[in-house]
């Protein structure tokens, strides 16, 4: 069975993006998403170099946190 990895993906305060990998110390950012995408890769591969097993797929789940105030009615 292919290993998975999952970043978490946030847009961040000063701009841009940055990604953090569930349940490994694997951390990133990049100014666009293409940047974020090639910087995962590299964190990963350097992550899982002298690792017997390493992900197969890479999977970027953007989360948007978005508040909304409610007028009292």
């Amino acid at each position: 069975m292919a290993m998975e990895l999952i970043f978490e993906v946030r847009d961040a305060e000063e701009g841009g993006f940055c990604a953090r990998a569930l349940g490994y110390a694997i951390f990133t950012e990049g100014d666009t998403w293409e940047e974020l995408r090639g910087n995962v890769l590299e964190a990963t591969a350097l992550h899982f170099e002298e690792c017997a097993e390493h992900p197969r797929l890479v999977q970027l789940h953007y989360v948007k946190d978005e508040l909304i105030p409610v007028e009292a009615a």
